[in-house]
């Protein structure tokens, strides 16, 4: 059975995410699209609208047919580690080819990159080093190394979806047998967009309409504009446990926390009790030096007390969570199941406690959010569409 992939986050699924999933999956000629999906944090230090479960089906009932959690020590990353951690888990997968969303409009030659990168990866890697501009996000680097170093592979930074495909394509030319790479065009809207067209728009755009209570069932399909309105989820849920976690700490047990560097815990102390809700303390925090989704992710790895050592040690022992199937989905797992070496988990127990243990405290912490939010790992078995 011919595979590809996809890595998203599906926050909110979208007409845009369909229309990607039929792509992909005509382009490739795969029998079985398989998504390496967020779980309930996700990469720009953000909560999910809606959680892990709904998600999963939403992508079931459109085109996925089978649906693996991407854990949170990758999925809450900048877009490196990110790209990183789901293309690690495709290969476990033993996908054929992986597809990705591009805001590129001409031809670009994304396997060519990602060996090259490969090849030049000290010069490459010297180059992030040497631009230490904290207030530079990865895009940004990743635009000003290229058109230094690498004039051929010039790009802009209003180019996201570009620089994240080719990060997959430098972690995916690692491998000996890199998988197939099919880059399908987004359609109408770009990724920051905020306005609600036709029948594609962004997910920000999305986010947004919803919190101006407009409508959005020309944009989304039926399944998800019917989930979007059992509950919603952001920030301001959350609000309330993070002032107490601030308050609580001492600075050297929020010195701890992952990613806290440059005395960043004296910033975040400082500003905690000028701030009456998250928006506000963001822009309290946030500065030239430190971006807004800088902080962002900051303060869920505050928020769901992610340490260092913690997280580090996690990206070792990867593992692989079914979150749902198709027919097709469980019969390709059926076939490859003796092949695949990592643990492959689709009811957790006591047995996987340890190996999820990050997850499994993530997700009680985002239940808080809704009493409506139900248990997102003991008990759950894979939706089956």
């Amino acid at each position: 059975m011919k595979t590809c992939g996809i890595i998203a986050e599906y926050n909110p699924f979208h007409n845009g995410h369909k229309y990607q999933l039929q792509e992909a999956r005509k382009q490739s000629q795969a029998d079985v699209m398989i998504v390496v999906m967020s779980g309930n944090f996700l990469q720009r230090g953000e909560p999910a609208i809606i959680d892990k479960w709904k998600r999963a089906e939403e992508a079931l009932h459109h085109g996925a047919d089978l649906v693996i959690e991407l854990p949170i020590h990758w999925a809450l990353q900048s877009a490196d580690y990110f790209a990183k951690g789901g293309i690690q888990l495709l290969h476990a997968l033993h996908c054929d080819s992986f597809s990705f969303g591009t805001d590129n409009t001409g031809e670009f030659d994304y396997p060519a990159f990602g060996n090259f990168i490969i090849s030049h990866q000290e010069a490459f890697d010297a180059s992030f080093q040497e631009n230490n501009n904290p207030s530079l996000s990865y895009a940004e680097k990743m635009a000003a190394i290229l058109a230094q170093d690498y004039p051929e592979f010039s790009l802009t930074k209003e180019q996201p979806n570009h620089i994240l495909g080719l990060t997959y394509a430098k972690e995916n030319a690692r491998f000996e047998q890199p998988m197939t790479i099919f880059p399908i065009q987004r359609l109408k809207s770009s990724h920051n967009s905020v306005e609600l067209t036709e029948d594609i728009a962004s997910a920000t755009a999305i986010r947004q309409a919803i919190t101006r209570n407009e409508t959005i069932r020309e944009v989304v399909p039926a399944k998800t504009a019917e989930d979007l309105a059992s509950y919603q989820v952001n920030w301001a849920n959350y609000w309330p446990f993070l002032k107490y976690k601030i308050l609580a700490s001492s600075l050297r047990e929020l010195g701890e926390i992952y990613q806290m560097v440059e005395g960043l815990e004296y910033r975040l102390k400082s500003k905690i009790k000028q701030a009456d809700n998250f928006e506000e303390y963001v822009e309290l925090v946030k500065s030239k030096r430190y971006t807004r989704t800088r902080i962002q992710r900051l303060l869920c790895y505050v928020l769901l007390n992610l340490k260092d050592d913690t997280v580090k040690s996690a990206w070792q022992d990867n593992y692989l969570h079914i979150l749902g199937f198709s027919d097709k989905g469980q019969q390709y797992l059926r076939q490859t199941k003796k092949k695949i070496h990592q643990p492959l988990i689709s009811k957790v127990g006591q047995t996987q406690e340890q190996l999820m243990s990050l997850a499994i405290q993530s997700d009680d912490i985002y239940r808080l959010a809704d009493d409506r939010i139900t248990e997102q790992n003991y008990g759950k078995t894979p939706i089956r569409v």
